[in-house]
């Protein structure tokens, strides 16, 4: 089979489960659709959680995709993975032994495994206007926008959908300027702990 027909028919079937069971990305999608757009053209970047990124990053790498960069946090980093034409791939893990102690990625793991993705990124032109829209639709949001206003990328997250008690999924929202196609640290460990479980503060 064609490597991007194949990588399109995963990237579909994932980008539909999460849909699925997530509302704030059905409300968008909806909308999307309304305008004729759809939601996959808006696509920013998808992001995988798990407790081995090299061996999650396996499926994605046979289809094409290849490493860009490595991005480390307090309790948890993430390797980058990209491929001309598609989303970027995020995949984040908990260090190990006690420096990935307090991260809340592999219960996270350990509730919905590492085959869907925690979160789809659209992009979006006007952040203040995408956020009021889906609040009119009836989607709540986590926490406030972060990044400067003007800045190279400001991004936010929907609150997430909750399964047996447990944050499931979230939607991103992410506005890019001057061409700026990478990720910023501080924002995204902030992105992350507005989305943690209430007795957990900090990841």
């Amino acid at each position: 089979m064609d490597q991007n027909l194949e990588l399109d028919g995963l990237m579909a079937r994932m980008v539909e489960e999460f849909i699925l069971r997530n509302r704030a990305g059905k409300t968008l999608q909806t909308m999307l659709n309304e305008a004729g757009v759809g939601l996959t053209p808006v696509i920013d970047h998808v992001t995988l959680r798990t407790l081995d990124i090299d061996r999650r990053a396996e499926s994605f790498i046979a289809l094409g995709y290849t490493y860009d960069e490595t991005l480390e946090y307090e309790d948890w980093y993430a390797k980058v993975f990209r491929k001309p034409g598609y989303p970027a791939l995020f995949v984040d893990q908990a260090y190990a032994g006690d420096r990935g102690r307090t991260s809340i990625i592999p219960g996270w793991v350990k509730n919905f495994g590492d085959q869907v993705f925690h979160h789809i990124a659209v992009r979006v032109e006007d952040i203040e206007n995408a956020v009021q829209q889906l609040k009119k639709k009836g989607i709540v949001f986590a926490g406030t926008i972060v990044g400067a206003q003007g800045g190279s990328l400001r991004q936010i997250f929907s609150s997430p959908e909750m399964v047996d008690g447990h944050p499931f999924s979230v939607l991103e929202l992410a506005e890019r300027h001057r061409g700026y196609q990478g990720f910023l640290p501080p924002q995204a460990d902030s992105l992350m702990r507005s989305t943690a479980p209430r007795e957990t503060s900090r990841r």
